[in-house]
């Protein structure tokens, strides 16, 4: 039985071991709150269970986390803990690429200002605990942070021939899109696929002008996209992939619910859509629950989610 057969069959039968079985990708997780709650508790003795209600704003997802994880993922050891764990949650559902990386400040914040720590970190906890992922590392960037800080940090992560992507997270109006042009020609000249959260709080608007100033090849999010025809067609129109967070999307209040979920409408406009975790630790699916939720939903057919996982594959 090949992979597609047995994701559907496990849709169909609502098989979550058999869905998790099948590869598939995750390419929007954030790792500092994406990983193995079973494995933390493991090492810790700390059991973080998610949110069963809805949360308002980032605000309130912050004081969750404050008040749930506390500092547990603090300093080097912390971080390191909070990758180990998101490699594990990995290695469970079967995610065989993963786009995961570090904040340009966390190397002198946390990593006493070596690169090389890093990599290695993630690198390592790659080989001990998921073998068969592969690990698309990712150069995080803040929008609070000051342009001319993200400039100097992210030197360092330009030179090195490991990084795969970019992406641009944190409060979507903190700063004009247009500030981080900069960043975004750099990382443009050094080939990296360019990525960054934008229409998970703002418009459809703001999805096309992210687009456009930083030339991204996928947006985070962008479910603010379905609001506009226009907007629509010209993310189809440029093969322009979101990496879409249902439940995440559900609990934040961004929707009232999986069944009215805007991503139905993205696809049946043609824009290539994927279903990703986002934090696991605070909304608690894993991919392969997240494709089981949507499903149950009634909002697409078996063979249609079959079609968005390879969409995350490719």
């Amino acid at each position: 039985m090949d992979d597609s057969i047995r994701f559907m069959e496990g849709l169909i039968e609502k098989d979550i071991n058999l869905l998790k079985s099948v590869p598939k990708a995750d390419l929007h997780n954030h790792f500092s709150l994406g990983g193995n709650k079973d494995f933390i508790y493991s090492k810790t003795g700390k059991l973080i269970n998610p949110i069963s209600g809805k949360l308002k704003s980032m605000n309130d997802m912050h004081g969750w986390v404050a008040e749930n994880v506390g500092n547990l993922f603090e300093g080097m050891d912390g971080r390191k803990l909070a990758i180990d764990a998101c490699f594990q949650q990995a290695a469970e559902d079967n995610i065989t690429i993963l786009d995961i990386g570090e904040d340009v400040w966390a190397k002198d914040a946390l990593y006493g200002g070596n690169i090389e720590e890093i990599i290695s970190a993630f690198k390592n906890s790659n080989e001990a605990y998921a073998p068969n992922t592969k690990l698309s590392l990712q150069i995080g960037l803040s929008r609070h942070c000051n342009i001319k800080w993200l400039l100097g940090w992210s030197e360092d992560f330009f030179e090195q021939d490991c990084f795969h992507s970019v992406d641009l997270y944190a409060d979507e109006f903190a700063q004009p899109i247009e500030t981080f042009k900069p960043l975004y020609r750099k990382a443009k000249e050094k080939k990296l696929i360019l990525r960054a959260h934008v229409g998970e709080w703002g418009t459809a608007d703001d999805v096309m002008r992210a687009v456009e100033e930083l030339e991204l090849d996928e947006v985070q999010h962008g479910i603010a996209a379905a609001q506009s025809q226009k907007v629509m067609n010209f993310l189809a129109d440029n093969k322009i992939r979101l990496n879409i967070c249902p439940t995440s999307n559900v609990k934040l209040s961004r929707v009232d619910s999986l069944e009215k979920h805007p991503i139905r409408k993205l696809f049946d406009n043609g824009v290539i859509v994927t279903i990703n975790s986002d934090d696991v630790l605070v909304f608690g699916n894993s991919v392969s629950q997240e494709f089981l939720d949507v499903y149950t939903s009634g909002l697409f057919t078996a063979e249609e989610l079959n079609e968005i996982r390879l969409n995350g594959l490719k």
